[in-house]
């Protein structure tokens, strides 16, 4: 019970989280995140970048981190696809809770059915869907065999373009850790820059409709 209550203590602050949680409390969130329904509210990007930034500074050892992460998100993502196919219809009428919200499941149902299976490599960057995308998949029955692929590309695609570029930034400019909010948001920003210009291209239909 402590272990939780720091652990969301901390979870406004990505730097504190990142040194408090060291490799094995990294695993956990990753995989949380992209596997299991509650994770929808973790910070995926920021995370990976501020690990690869804190791996330029010798907090960890990017080649393990990387290592350990993918293999985070890969099972993660598979939990997430077992789940939606032996029960995840069901979550199509479930309640909203703190830890669930049925709107970003539609929204990803929705992403699934215009982009295929594609989704499981798109997702990743995307908050919300990334948590939700495996859980569609399953739902949808694809084929194991074509989910494995998108998803071990997705993943390591994924850790690798985050935690690199906070480990090369850092690198290159170890002052950017006194700016690491302004990054974070600048990644935050570009997280969900598609939602915004997918929910313009919809007002801009509507009007044109009307």
């Amino acid at each position: 019970m402590e272990f939780i209550t720091e652990f969301f203590n901390k979870l406004g602050d990505i730097r504190a989280l990142v040194a408090w949680a060291g490799y094995i409390g990294l695993f956990l969130i990753v995989f949380a995140e992209t596997g299991l329904l509650i994770g929808f509210f973790l910070p995926g990007d920021s995370l990976l970048f501020t690990a690869g930034l804190f791996a330029a500074q010798g907090l960890f050892n990017i080649y393990e981190l990387n290592l350990l992460l993918i293999v985070a998100a890969v099972t993660g993502d598979a939990t997430g696809y077992y789940i939606g196919l032996r029960g995840g219809h069901a979550l199509y009428t479930k309640e909203d809770s703190r830890f669930f919200k049925r709107k970003h499941l539609i929204a990803t149902k929705e992403f699934y059915d215009k982009y295929g299976p594609f989704t499981i490599v798109a997702a990743r960057w995307m908050p919300f869907a990334r948590t939700f995308a495996p859980v569609v998949a399953g739902i949808a029955e694809m084929s194991y065999t074509k989910f494995l692929t998108y998803n071990v590309v997705g993943g390591i695609t994924w850790v690798l373009s985050m935690t690199l570029a906070g480990y090369f930034l850092g690198t290159a400019f170890p002052a950017i850790v006194d700016h690491l909010e302004l990054v974070i948001i600048f990644i935050i920003f570009l997280s969900i820059l598609p939602g915004i210009i997918k929910y313009l291209q919809v007002k801009r239909k509507q009007r044109s409709e009307g």
